[in-house]
C-alpha cells in the first residue's frame, strides 16, 4: 500500500542536527524514527492570523490581542507580580508577570502599542493573561500578523518548540520521497477527502495561508478527521484486545456469601435502591467465573457506591481473599475505613489502613498484617501502590475515584497476584462519563451504572449570585447558622497554585471572621497537617464547627449530613463535573439544600452558560455531557496523568460521529487476523500499550 519507499526504518539521525544527545531526547517522546516524528502531531494550534477584540476574550482560547498600555505596576502581596493593563477601543485587559526585572517593566511605558500572544484565564482582576508572549509595535507601521496558524507540538526537557518545528519541516520535505504505509483500505481516503495519508499529514503540520482556520481550530478538516478515525481504531483495537489478555487469565471464583451480606443489610437503617440492587448482582456475577472482573461503577453523588463496594468485599474477604480499597485524599481513606469498620467489624472481618501519616510502628504493623493475611480488608491512599506493601492473597482491589489515579498506580495492584490468580478490579467513579466517552476509552471495561437516588433525598436548589451581593449573602450564611444549620464556603484554585489557593482561603476566612464574630468557623485546606484537618473534620461533622472554609480538598466524599449550604467562590474556574463533586456535599440529609455559585462580575458568555447548567439540573449525566462539550475529555479522563494512552489528534466529542465506523472497521481487523492491527497499534500507542491494562 501507499507510494515510495516505507519510513519504517527512517532513523530520526538522518535529519540534519539530529546528534546522540538529541536522538536520546527524542526518544523520550516516543520518536526514533522520522515516521515517529510526523505523527508527533500538532496538540493545538496558535492561531496568529487575526487580532481579538479584548471584549471578546473567553478563557481557554489562545488568542492574539493588541492595544495600548494603559499603567504598568509592581503588586506586592503573597507574591511579587507586575501587572500591565492593556487597552483597545473594546476594553482593558490585565498582563501578569511573576517573573521579571526592572528593564522589562520600564518597557511597559504608558500609551506604548504591545501585541501579546497568550491563554487568557480568570485571575484576580478577572479576564488576564499570565506570562503571554509579547512585542511592542510602531503604531506608524504595523507589524503584519501572520499567514498561516502555527502548530504547537507536545514537547519534553531540552526541546523547544522552534527546533521540534524545523525538524518537523525536514520529516515533511522527506515525504515527497518516502511515504508512510497506508493500513487502512483505499476507500477511506476517499471517504475523508483526503488524497493521501502523506497529504493529511502535510497539511497538518503545516497548513497553508489559505487553510480554513475554523474549521481546523474545531478539528473538523477532513485531514484530522482521517487520521483521528486511524487513530481510535488503534485505541479500539488495543483495548479488545487487552479485554481478551485478561480472560486468558484466571481469578478466584466468588460466591456471595448471603448470610454475612443479609446480617450487613439487616444492620442499615435503609433498604437497597433496585438500582443498588441490580449492579450488586451484575458484579458478583463477575467474581463468580474465574475470570479476572473489569468493571466500572458509575454513580452519581450520594448514589450508595460505597455501600455497593462494601457488600462485594463482604463476599471477598468472607472467601478467604483480601480486598484493597484505594480514595484519593486521607479524608475520604478515613470516612472509608469508618464506614467500612463499622459495617464488617460485626461480621468479623478484620479491617486496617494504610495512609502516609502512620508512625512507623503502626505502618510496620499494618504491612505484617497485610502479608500474613491477618487484615482481610486494607483502605488506604496512594501508599498502597508502594513496592514494600505485599498482600497474602490480593482477590480484589477497589479503585475510588478511578480518575484521580496514574495508570503506572493502578496497574501496581493488578500485578499483587497470588497463585498465578490475577485480583478482580472494581473501579468508581462519582464523575459519570458520557456514552461517546466511555464508547471509546473503556472499551474493555464492563459498566454498571447506579441511576437512581435512595429515597428521602432533596433535590439541591442552586442560584447564581454575582460578587456584589456578597454582604447580603454573608448575612443569609449569619442566619442559616442561627438557625442551626452547617454551611461550606469553597475557595477554589487561584492561578491552578496551591499557595495562592491556600492564601485566598485564609483570608476568605480571616474576612468571614471579622464579619460572623458568633458563627464558629474553621478553615481546612490541603497545606495542614493529616491529623489537624481530621480533626477540624471531626468537630464540623460533630456541629462544633458551624462554617467551614475550604478549598476544594472536600471536593470527594466528605459526608455531614447536617450542612445544607453551600457557597463556591468564582466557579467559574472550575469544571462542571467539579461543581457538581462539591455541590454533592450538601443535601446528604432530610433538609432542603442550596448551593450559591458567588461568580465574578466580568463573566464570559461561555461561563455564564456553563453556570446555568447547574442551576438548571442536579443531573450528574446530564452536567457531564455538558462538561466534555465544553471542556473536552481531559478532565473527566485524568488523561494527564502519568503514562496514559491520551489522543494524539483525536477528540472524543468533536469526532463522536465516526465511532460506529470505528468500532465496525476495528472487529473487522481483529476477525480477519490481520498483521495490520499490530501495525496500526505500534504507530499510535508503541510502547504505552501496557499501560490501557490498568
Amino acid at each position: 500500500m501507499g507510494t515510495g519507499i516505507s519510513l519504517n526504518n527512517l532513523e530520526i539521525t538522518v535529519l540534519k542536527g539530529v546528534g546522540a544527545r538529541l536522538s536520546e531526547t527524542l526518544q523520550k517522546l516516543g520518536i526514533n524514527t522520522v515516521q515517529d516524528l510526523l505523527f508527533h502531531l500538532p496538540i493545538r494550534y496558535l492561531d496568529r492570523t487575526r487580532i481579538t477584540a479584548i471584549r471578546d476574550l473567553r478563557t481557554n482560547t489562545s488568542v492574539v490581542i493588541q492595544g495600548r498600555v494603559l499603567s504598568s505596576q509592581v503588586n506586592f502581596g503573597r507574591r511579587r507580580s507586575l501587572a500591565v493593563t492593556l487597552e483597545d477601543a473594546t476594553g482593558s485587559t490585565c498582563l501578569r508577570f511573576y517573573h521579571f526585572n526592572a528593564a522589562q517593566k520600564n518597557n511597559f511605558e504608558e500609551g506604548r502599542q504591545v501585541r501579546c500572544y497568550g491563554d487568557p484565564r480568570l485571575g484576580v482582576k478577572g479576564i488576564e493573561f499570565y506570562h503571554p508572549e509579547y512585542e511592542f509595535i510602531d503604531s506608524a507601521s504595523q507589524a503584519p500578523v501572520e499567514q498561516s496558524l502555527t502548530p504547537v507540538y507536545g514537547l519534553t526537557e531540552g526541546l523547544s518548540q522552534s527546533r521540534l518545528r524545523k525538524l518537523t519541516e525536514q520529516a515533511v520535505e522527506i515525504l515527497d520521497s518516502h511515504s508512510p504505509d497506508e493500513l487502512l483500505s483505499e476507500s477511506v481516503n476517499a471517504h475523508f477527502g483526503v488524497k493521501s495519508l502523506s497529504d493529511a499529514l502535510r497539511f497538518l503540520h503545516f497548513p497553508p495561508p489559505d487553510a480554513p482556520v475554523e474549521e481546523i481550530l474545531n478539528d473538523q478538516h477532513p485531514s484530522q478527521q482521517r487520521l483521528a478515525f486511524e487513530e481510535l481504531i488503534a485505541h479500539f483495537m488495543v483495548r479488545q484486545q487487552l479485554r481478551l489478555q485478561m480472560h486468558k487469565n484466571r481469578s478466584a471464583p466468588i460466591q456471595p456469601h448471603k448470610s454475612q451480606a443479609d446480617k450487613l443489610l439487616a444492620s442499615l437503617p435503609f433498604s437497597l435502591t433496585s438500582a443498588q440492587t441490580r449492579v450488586i448482582e451484575e458484579i458478583r456475577g463477575d467474581l463468580a467465573k474465574g475470570l479476572p472482573m473489569l468493571r466500572m461503577l458509575q454513580g452519581d453523588v450520594g448514589s450508595g457506591k460505597t455501600l455497593v463496594a462494601a457488600l462485594a468485599t463482604v463476599d471477598v474477604a468472607s472467601a478467604g481473599y483480601q480486598v484493597a480499597i484505594v480514595a484519593p485524599t486521607e479524608i475520604l481513606a478515613e470516612q472509608h475505613f469508618h464506614n467500612f469498620s463499622g459495617w464488617l467489624d460485626p461480621l468479623g472481618i478484620q479491617v486496617t489502613w494504610l495512609v502516609g501519616k502512620l508512625k512507623a510502628s503502626e505502618r510496620k504493623t499494618a504491612l505484617a498484617e497485610l502479608a500474613s493475611g491477618a487484615a482481610q480488608v486494607v483502605i488506604g491512599t496512594h501508599a498502597l501502590f508502594q513496592e514494600d506493601v505485599l498482600f497474602k492473597n490480593l482477590g480484589l482491589s477497589i479503585i475510588d475515584e478511578q480518575h484521580r489515579f496514574g495508570v503506572d498506580q493502578r496497574l501496581s495492584l493488578r500485578k499483587r497476584t497470588s497463585d498465578g490468580l490475577v485480583p478482580h478490579q472494581l473501579v468508581m467513579t462519582a464523575t459519570p462519563i458520557p456514552r461517546t466517552l466511555a464508547m471509546t476509552a473503556y472499551s474493555e471495561l464492563d459498566y454498571s451504572v447506579i441511576d437512581e437516588l435512595p429515597p428521602g433525598r432533596t433535590a439541591i436548589q442552586t442560584a447564581l449570585v454575582k460578587q456584589v451581593r456578597r454582604p447580603t449573602l454573608i448575612e443569609r450564611v449569619k442566619l442559616a447558622c442561627g438557625e442551626g444549620a452547617q454551611v461550606y464556603w469553597v475557595c477554589p484554585l487561584v492561578e491552578e497554585s496551591e499557595t495562592l489557593s491556600v492564601a485566598n482561603a485564609e483570608e476568605t476566612f480571616t474576612d468571614l471572621q471579622s464579619q460572623l464574630g458568633s458563627v464558629s468557623i474553621g478553615l481546612i485546606h490541603g497545606r495542614l497537617k493529616s491529623q489537624h484537618k481530621e480533626e477540624i473534620m471531626a468537630a464540623f461533622k460533630a456541629g462544633e464547627i458551624q462554617l467551614l472554609v475550604a478549598t476544594t480538598v472536600i471536593e470527594v466524599g466528605v459526608d455531614v449530613p447536617n450542612a445544607s449550604l453551600m457557597i463556591i467562590e468564582n466557579p467559574e474556574r472550575l469544571g462542571l463535573a467539579q461543581l457538581h463533586q462539591l455541590r454533592g456535599r450538601v443535601g446528604r440529609g432530610s433538609v432542603a439544600s442550596h448551593c450559591v455559585l458567588l461568580f465574578g462580575d466580568k463573566l464570559s458568555h461561555q461561563g455564564k452558560e456553563r453556570l446555568q447548567v447547574m442551576r438548571e439540573t442536579n443531573d450528574g449525566f446530564v452536567i457531564a455531557e455538558r462538561d466534555l462539550q465544553l471542556r473536552g475529555p481531559g478532565e473527566l479522563l485524568g488523561t494527564r496523568q502519568a503514562g496514559d494512552m491520551s489522543y494524539r489528534i483525536a477528540d472524543v466529542q468533536n469526532h463522536a460521529h465516526l465511532l460506529p465506523l470505528v468500532h465496525e472497521t476495528g472487529r473487522q481487523l481483529m476477525a480477519s487476523d490481520s498483521p495490520v492491527t499490530e501495525k496500526l497499534i505500534q504507530r499510535w500507542i508503541g510502547d504505552k500499550k501496557h499501560y490501557a491494562n490498568a
